[in-house]
């Protein structure tokens, strides 16, 4: 052994389910914290049942009207307890995370109990006084991309019937060229009178209606019945019990899915159309026949080394096309960074046939590399942005934006995220707009929110699945034709007041601008618009005359209005502006903005994400929590359906991530109080990539081996037989195998087998060996790794010797590591329900939501090896099926190494 090492050996959905307990009142809010009792919520759940014939769903009805793209949905279940005895009912209703909740209420026994809207802190009070009798019935949380569930149980007694009333609001956004109202129906059971209607107002005029459902079958198709005259659409589709089943004789429902109603208005190429109703009045603006302008845009892409493998991959699918669709008058940028960051062209370059197929060839070439530093590279597209078109390179009627795609947050800079925002912020100046694209969970979404909003733009989070490239390429395309720029409306000072935002930085091809505010003279059904913005000069009169209708004119039967629809629509635009105008002002204001968005929801009865509703039985205290994300909080979503209790050794903080076995990898989750596991199935020889910290400079890679010959009709199984741990920093090299053990430090070389028994000290490194059994690593300062060998009796026909790895102590890793065992060790959040019957007699599968994927999960066991080594220890885990696939970023083929210590995947 070579001097330096110091040796010492020794030779020694809308859903109806049953339950029973009982229920007394509910808390609806949109929360930034998790309120409930955990434990309860897995009591329900495991005694969750879908098939209980005592159940009888007998009426679903689905009515929405639509008054000038404001969305007013009544979502009404009524459900019979037939049992001679009183059993509890689960209610849950998807609905648009865009939406406001502003009702809900049950009617039990002729009684009706109506939801009333608070402060959060004072229902938050009234619920943790209750919390202690351990009651949990409500909740709503994320449910995939655009959706939130809203679930409620309450008791219903025997013979008895209970009706569920869920009343929510919502502003339509006009997105390539078309409102869109979605309807997310599950009854998971059949109905006697299922329903949808709606009723679409719109005094402008209707251009067109569609309406489809993703369940509606070709036999279904006739039940969609649509009436369309100049200015009102009816929409309906009730399906009869027997339209409804799977087949003649089954008892299953078509009725799963989204029912879809698109339509857009008639549009003159003026000033806008103005509503009003009872004093208020909301002026839509999207004026026809307009010219698309250029823009300049910078692509700011982060390629450090969580973007290995499939994010990269689709990065990079999703920037050829967009590139392929860059007009020629366009002129763009593109920016690689992670550590530091490189150009594909120092300047602007106008987007011609040649230029763009040379981009094209440089984004084929990006890599994964390294860390996370945003700011510099950000501040370097705000100087080409503005040098350009002051040398006059570039159009001067173009519109400058910042596309910025990253899946992290920035850990190299010494700036806080707050400096690096300002910085940013001050260097733009109000003049170029941000749209920040946070790929996956890993992305600081907050940060990335708050970067765009201050400078004009928005955030969008892209969610890591098959069809990720189409959802980057689906967000360039709604900002990739600007019409106008820096548009601004004024209306005269004395007859308006109270108005929402009126100067907006863009207006795309597609889209629409809003602008409500109260009339001061009530009578007033016209007054004067002027509109200003870039790109209006050549089209029509900046001037013009608005004309307003008030409702009771155009439509004077009530049933046609829901209350005043025009002041709850600038109520919505309102809170909204307010919420968002809070991350991007000071204290004072943010003080200011949230007491006034305060007021409003609790003025209009609006579910935010400052108030709660509270539903509340007489005479009782019993209280649960409704819990509604933001959408910061959706790429977090919290695991409070589902908790399988872990030995007690499991309960600590720091999880312990390894893979033993065939190959199978086991991440623990103590947070979660549960732990994952999925297999690998490659063939013998293939390098794996396990850990990969791009910051410490630590990489851990793994060689499978196979048994010696397959036993005749069984699968090739596959374990790890050597590991290669790097240290780049300090020059460290160990390779592990079935075998030996070999370290070199800064060409220091030492040997020792696992017949020998002691400790091994170098200057980085320790490693402890005891004989035949285990090797553990110790990384100074930075990390501990445990080897365990599995030594199997040499005259076995079929298996050889194999190792187990296991992470003693990650925490001092950064936020890049990855690699098929490193991506988890920052934790990970996911969501269990709908527990069934498995294929596997005796265990059971349930539906994982996890990474904006629903997957088929199955419960079992793997062994923890590191106490015994022959018998090892059951761990109970959650089973992810298929190589891992939805729950690794990628795919398991990404992480795939050509030698044992590489760093690279080539």
């Amino acid at each position: 052994m070579s001097a330096g090492w110091t040796v010492l050996l020794f030779g020694l959905f809308v859903c109806i389910y049953v339950q029973s307990g009982s229920f007394e009142t509910v808390v609806i809010s949109e929360a930034s914290e998790q309120w409930g009792s955990h434990d309860e919520v897995n009591r329900l759940l495991k005694k969750r049942s879908v098939s209980n014939s005592q159940i009888e769903v007998q009426s679903v009805k689905v009515d929405c009207k639509v008054m000038s793209r404001f969305a007013h949905t009544v979502m009404t279940t009524k459900v019979l307890n037939k049992a001679k005895v009183s059993q509890e009912v689960f209610f849950e209703v998807e609905l648009p995370k865009t939406s406001f909740i502003t009702n809900f209420s049950m009617e039990i026994n002729g009684k009706t109990y109506t939801g009333e809207v608070k402060e959060k802190e004072k229902a938050k009070q009234q619920y943790e006084k209750a919390v202690s009798s351990g009651r949990t019935a409500g909740l709503v949380k994320a449910s995939g991309r655009t959706m939130e569930k809203f679930s409620v149980n309450v008791n219903v007694a025997a013979n008895s019937s209970i009706i569920f009333t869920l009343t929510h609001e919502e502003l339509l956004k006009r997105v390539f060229g078309k409102y869109e109202l979605m309807i997310r129906v599950k009854p998971k059971q059949l109905v006697h009178n299922f329903e949808i209607v709606a009723d679409i107002y719109e005094p402008q005029g209707i251009a067109f209606v569609d309406a489809y459902g993703t369940y509606i079958t070709n036999e279904l198709l006739p039940l969609v019945e649509k009436s369309v005259t100049e200015k009102k659409a009816h929409v309906s589709f009730s399906p009869t019990l027997d339209q409804q089943r799977t087949c003649p004789v089954c008892e299953g429902t078509l009725i799963d899915g989204d029912f879809f109603i698109k339509y857009d208005v008639d549009r003159a190429h003026d000033v806008g159309n103005v509503q009003i109703v009872n004093g208020y009045f909301v002026h839509f603006f999207a004026p026809t026949k307009l010219n698309r302008l250029p823009k300049i845009v910078a692509f700011v892409i982060d390629n450090s080394y969580s973007m290995v493998g499939h994010k990269l991959a689709q990065t990079k699918e999703a920037m050829l096309t967009i590139l392929s669709e860059l007009p020629e008058d366009d002129f763009f940028a593109i920016i690689v960074f992670s550590t530091n960051f490189i150009l594909w062209r120092p300047h602007l370059t106008k987007a011609t046939q040649e230029n763009v197929e040379d981009a094209k060839k440089f984004v084929k070439t990006i890599e994964d590399d390294a860390g996370t530093e945003m700011h510099d590279p950000m501040i370097h597209a705000v100087k080409m942005l503005y040098e350009e078109p002051r040398n006059g390179t570039t159009p001067p009627n173009a519109v400058p934006m910042i596309i910025l795609l990253t899946d992290g947050e920035t850990n190299i800079n010494l700036l806080n995220k707050h400096q690096i925002q300002e910085s940013i912020h001050n260097a733009i100046g109000g003049n170029i707009s941000v749209f920040s694209l946070a790929f996956g969970k890993s992305a600081d979404y907050g940060f990335l929110d708050v970067l765009s909003k201050q400078n004009n733009g928005i955030a969008r989070r892209i969610y890591e699945d098959s069809d990720a490239p189409l959802q980057l390429k689906g967000f360039y395309e709604e900002v990739a034709s600007p019409l106008l720029s820096d548009v601004n409306f004024h209306y005269p000072d004395n007859t308006v007041n109270s108005l929402t935002k009126s100067h907006f930085k863009q207006l795309f091809e597609g889209s629409e601008i809003m602008v409500a505010g109260q009339l001061n003279d009530f009578e007033l059904n016209n007054f004067l618009v002027e509109v200003t913005a870039q790109g209006l000069e050549n089209h029509f009169e900046v001037k013009g005359q608005a004309y307003g209708e008030e409702w009771k004119t155009v439509y004077p039967d009530e049933e046609y209005v829901f209350g005043d629809f025009t002041e709850r629509l600038w109520a919505y635009l309102t809170i909204q502006e307010l919420l968002n105008k809070k991350d991007k002002v000071s204290t004072e204001e943010k003080t200011n903005a949230t007491a006034e968005a305060l007021e409003l929801s609790l003025k209009y009865n609006f579910v935010t994400p400052l108030t709660s509703m509270v539903v509340t039985k007489p005479e009782s205290d019993d209280s649960v929590i409704a819990d509604k994300l933001t959408e910061e909080q959706r790429g977090n979503v919290p695991s409070n359906n589902y908790k399988v209790q872990l030995p007690a050794r499991y309960s600590y903080a720091a999880p312990t991530n390894y893979v033993d076995g065939d190959p199978h990898f086991i991440i623990e989750l103590p947070r979660q109080n549960d732990a994952l596991c999925f297999n690998i199935d490659d063939k013998p020889g293939t390098i794996f990539n396990l850990v990969k910290d791009p910051l410490t400079g630590i990489v851990v890679n793994g060689q499978t081996i196979g048994d010696k010959k397959v036993a005749p009709g069984k699968k090739v199984n596959t374990y790890f037989g050597r590991f290669g741990i790097i240290h780049e920093r300090f020059g460290i090299r160990l390779m592990v195998s079935t075998k030996e053990i070999s370290v070199s430090e800064e060409g220091k070389q030492a040997k020792v087998f696992w017949t020998d028994n002691g400790t091994i000290k170098g200057l980085n490194m320790d490693l402890q060996v005891v004989k035949d059994r285990s090797l553990t690593v110790t990384l100074r300062n930075s990390v501990k790794f445990q080897i365990i060998l599995h030594k199997v009796w040499k005259g076995h026909p079929y298996h050889q010797d194999y190792l187990g790895f296991y992470t003693l102590d990650g925490h001092m890793l950064s936020n890049s590591v990855h690699g098929l065992l490193g991506q988890f060790y920052h934790g990970l959040e996911f969501e269990v329900s709908d527990l069934f019957p498995g294929k596997d007699q005796g265990k059971q599968d349930a539906v994982m939501f996890v990474k904006g994927h629903e997957l088929v999960v199955t419960r079992g066991w793997q062994r923890d090896f590191r106490e015994d080594v022959k018998k090892g220890e059951k761990v109970p885990c959650w089973f992810i099926h298929n190589n891992g696939n939805g729950l690794l970023d990628g795919v398991h083929t990404d992480y795939i190494m050509s030698g044992l210590f590489k760093i690279k995947q080539e």
